[in-house]
């Protein structure tokens, strides 16, 4: 059983866009399933579309979505969200789980804001068994399918 709101999530997946805006826009409705204490992982190759999708999600928490932008050198981006902050981490650059581990994933994994992660693969055995894992997949030109992690493909 998915819990609620997550189950409002069936409605709006499997989706195809077809401009950076439109990825964004999913962002923004997806935001409304969304919310402190959950974990979203988001696969995807380079070009996928991870960061527009974490674009829309933050401009719906009051985030401006030029201040957002991935976080491949920093790691983590914490972004003030209206009612909590939102934690944007890129794990493409992590060389191991442990290296993971000691830089205190657990603050953001369990802690008090909504975490967004772009190549989550790097450090999938710590991912939160309730972690939401959403595929990106670039189609061609501007299109992008974002689908459940494991929904069958067209």
């Amino acid at each position: 059983m998915i819990p609620p709101p997550l189950a409002r999530l069936h409605d709006l997946l499997p989706a195809e866009t077809a401009s950076a805006a439109e990825t964004r826009a999913l962002g923004a409705r997806l935001a409304e399933a969304l919310g402190p204490g959950l974990t979203v992982a988001l696969f995807g190759d380079l070009g996928a579309g991870k960061t527009q999708l974490v674009k829309g999600i933050a401009s719906a928490f009051g985030v401006p979505p030029e201040t957002v932008n991935s976080p491949t050198f920093t790691l983590v981006n914490e972004y003030a969200g209206r009612d909590f902050p939102i934690y944007h981490i890129d794990a493409y650059r992590i060389r191991s789980v442990d290296e993971f581990f000691e830089f205190g994933y657990e603050d953001y994994f369990f802690g008090e804001g909504l975490c967004l992660i772009e190549w989550p693969e790097r450090i999938a055995p710590l991912l939160p068994e309730d972690a939401l894992r959403l595929r990106l997949t670039h189609l061609g030109g501007d299109r992008r399918r974002i689908a459940p992690e494991g929904a069958a493909q067209p």
